[in-house]
């Protein structure tokens, strides 16, 4: 059972950490993408602060104001109300069916809430950081109604997506006003909508500018990425923005004259976080309890969302937060990480409800266990990258690592050393190589630590399968089941390092998958939720003197159902596009020029052959200087279809390899001319058809192998691929970095096309 030092450091409070999760919208089920992107890494973070002793409060809630709901009911026939109150008792469901625990998870239309937001808003007012203005919106005169964001689409007018939103682009990230779209359209109705003239009160952004940098300065451990965005907004300069809407359903304003406007759901819904905090205190019994986690100096606030949701938490929320801060002598933290995830992907699209893409989770939840579905996106988590959701590769993670790996290790210990002593035996001494491997689980569990306190989970559960991997090789250099026959006390001792491997695996995994993690322990004889410490413990026989039935096997083995049609699938996806529907050709840079509204951005002149030349936009500026590019060859995507990046027309499209935040571009390994066509080494050059979109570029997978031999007129690749080496010339292609696409190895002329500069196998190509 737990030792008494155990229980003794679960009351010795290190850190108070809160945690706030992007609140859901409750206008449809979540999805996988909902999970991946901002509530699976909060549970996982969560779970091993508690387990390390630190004072946790994780808090979220639906999402139950805003258009997203009454276009939804508008479209049903139904009242507001009755659709939030359905998918509000659904998301809870689907959060108890995946193990993801909150300490509070309320909803947008509690009283309580209602008070906050109001609270806050005149507060803001009262301190001039609110002001009323006249301003012009889109109003449908079929209709007879203002068109909030969500009533409009139109064309994006920075990046030229079409059919997006009238508040975000999902394709750039960027933000603005339904004004701001091109060719804007009534959801409705379908008519064009005319600008009329409201009253609106704005939260004077403008004013925190500064404040704000300064804030940013010391935010070196955020994530590159939201880091680089954040700072980006900042220098442009911040723009005062509404934060009200001539909609009903919302939190009322909460003065006279203004009825019929209600708060703006993004400035109600990241209020929640405060009035979930306050509603969690008063229901423990303790309505101060949450001042620890707002004004305690010394508390750490970590925010878990999407990528489409950081201006909201890095930039609004912050500047609202200091606002509050201002003349009651308060100071509320401002948040200390905000690790948003890049996007979930199915077959190259973003999981959305609005564009009705994805894998609900309820749905997913019928077939398969909360440990196999955390597992899986744990060990894709769109950290750094958006990465796709795939159900063939889904199947090989389990079977091979979560079964192979990982159950494999702990079944062949705990199983043989429950066959042949019945308890933990007692190890004698130890040999070199046991001292190897009780060194590798300290190592591990500081590495997995390390990973999971820096919003590393991808690294962090990469680094517990490598501690389980490293104990099948242990296993199988000690054979354990011969020294059983030859020396029991070496075979104790060996199955005693064991034991102590697989207790370290069940506690450093247990944020990751609790309800396997929880059903070993209880079967090793120690609390279903241990301290952290328990990963660096001796796993004595007189600590733990319980006796060992035969375990059942943590995991199962999953078929692929219906593989034969979704084989099929992807052959009709393959064919659809592939290597040749891209026109692909070497392109010269003439000319880079910083782009004038975005810090990552360069513009650039491209030569292309055939008196072609084009202006492309590439982000490219923190990975080069612009010295580094002129007189460059590249390759790029000719007949993409162009679109507007932060108001330049990009007229195509550079291809990179990217991995662990370092991007290389692509160039031939001879000089050859502007507009020599690129294909793959098994596939002729072609004219290929009509433009294509970015959405169809992505299907076609490209990736940096390196080649490990050539043989029998066979290229074989590190990863076991092998290809037919055509005409190719193979004499020094052995150790060389290549691109692999589906028609061979991607070259130019004759030759190679290469990443620029080093990088690790398996980058993709972008």
């Amino acid at each position: 059972m737990i030792h008494e030092s155990q229980e003794s450091s679960l009351s010795n409070t290190k850190e108070t950490i809160f945690i706030g999760v992007a609140w859901p919208y409750a206008n449809g089920y979540i999805h996988l993408g909902h999970v991946a992107g901002s509530l699976l890494p909060p549970d996982i973070f969560s779970r091993y602060h508690r387990m390390k002793g630190n004072k946790v409060l994780m808090v979220s809630g639906s999402d139950e104001h805003g258009t997203p709901i009454t276009v939804r009911a508008e479209q049903e026939g139904k009242t507001p109300q009755e659709i939030v109150d359905f998918f509000h008792a659904q998301t809870l469901k689907d959060l108890d069916s995946l193990k993801i625990e909150f300490d509070l998870f309320t909803r947008t239309t509690h009283p309580n809430h209602r008070r906050v937001v109001q609270d806050l808003f005149l507060t803001l007012l009262e301190r001039g950081y609110i002001y009323p203005k006249t301003t012009t919106e889109l109003y449908c005169e079929k209709c007879g109604r203002f068109l909030p964001d969500r009533y409009v689409t139109g064309t994006c007018p920075y990046c030229g997506q079409e059919g997006t939103r009238g508040d975000q682009c999902d394709a750039c990230s960027t933000t603005y006003e339904a004004m701001e779209l091109i060719d804007p359209v009534c959801r409705l109705c379908g008519s064009t909508p005319v600008p009329r003239e409201t009253e609106h009160f704005f939260l004077r952004l403008s004013s925190f500018n500064e404040r704000l940098l300064d804030y940013l300065e010391d935010k070196g451990h955020w994530r590159s990425r939201v880091w680089n965005f954040t700072r980006n907004w900042l220098t442009q300069g911040l723009r005062d923005r509404p934060i009200t809407r001539d909609i009903s359903w919302g939190v009322p304003v909460p003065l006279e004259g203004y009825e019929g406007k209600c708060i703006y759901v993004w400035f109600d819904a990241v209020t929640g976080y405060l009035s979930t905090s306050k509603l969690w205190a008063e229901k423990i019994g303790d309505p101060d309890a949450w001042r620890k986690f707002w004004l305690d100096p010394k508390a750490k606030s970590y925010y878990f969302l999407g990528k489409d949701n950081v201006p909201f938490h890095a930039i609004i929320w912050p500047a609202m937060l200091l606002g509050l801060s201002e003349g009651k002598g308060e100071d509320y933290n401002l948040p200390y990480d905000v690790p948003a995830n890049e996007y979930l992907r199915l077959e190259g699209e973003k999981f959305t409800k609005s564009g009705g893409i994805g894998v609900e989770v309820a749905r997913f939840m019928r077939k398969y266990t909360s440990d196999e579905v955390r597992y899986y996106l744990s060990i894709i988590m769109p950290e750094n990258r958006d990465v796709n959701f795939d159900m063939e590769e889904f199947r090989v993670h389990i079977n091979n690592e979560l079964v192979a790996t990982l159950g494999n290790f702990i079944h062949r210990v705990v199983s043989f050393t429950a066959r042949n002593y019945g308890k933990l035996p007692h190890a004698g001494e130890l040999s070199e190589k046991d001292r190897e491997a009780l060194a590798e689980i300290k190592k591990a569990g500081e590495q997995v630590s390390g990973h999971i306190e820096g919003c590393e989970f991808k690294n962090a559960l990469k680094g517990i399968m490598s501690l389980a991997a490293y104990g099948n090789r242990y296993l199988g250099e000690r054979a354990p089941w011969h020294l059983f026959k030859s020396n029991r006390e070496e075979c104790r001792t060996v199955l005693n390092v064991g034991m102590k491997m697989v207790k370290a695996l069940s506690v450093m995994a247990y944020p990751f998958l609790p309800e396997s993690m929880s059903r070993l322990h209880s079967y090793l004889g120690f609390d279903a939720t241990p301290d952290w410490e328990e990963v660096f413990r001796d796993f004595t026989p007189a600590r733990y003197s319980m006796e060992l039935p035969l375990p059942k096997p943590l995991f199962r083995v999953l078929k692929l159902e219906k593989k034969k049609k979704q084989d099929e699938k992807r052959a009709e996806k393959s064919r659809k596009t592939g290597l040749e529907h891209l026109d692909l050709r070497i392109g010269l840079v003439k000319e880079v020029k910083d782009h004038p509204d975005a810090e990552k951005l360069y513009i650039l002149s491209i030569d292309v052959g055939e008196d072609d030349s084009r202006t492309l936009v590439a982000g490219l500026k923190p990975y080069y200087p612009p010295e580094g590019l002129i007189g460059r060859r590249m390759v790029i995507v000719c007949n993409l279809k162009p679109a507007r990046l932060r108001g330049v027309l990009s007229q195509g499209m550079l291809l990179a390899a990217e991995k662990d935040e370092m991007v290389v571009f692509l160039t031939p390994v001879a000089e050859e001319a502007p507009g020599t066509r690129v294909s793959g080494h098994i596939v002729s050059p072609h004219s290929p058809p009509q433009e294509i979109t970015i959405q169809e570029f992505s299907t076609v997978p490209m990736t940096v192998r390196r080649v490990e031999k050539v043989e029998n007129g066979k290229i074989v690749l590190e990863s076991g691929d092998e290809l037919d080496a055509g005409e190719l010339d193979t004499t020094e292609l052995t150790g060389k970095k290549v691109v692999v696409v589906r028609g061979g190895i991607l070259c130019a002329g004759k030759g190679l096309v290469v990443p620029e500069r080093e990088i690790e196998a398996g980058a993709r190509i972008r």
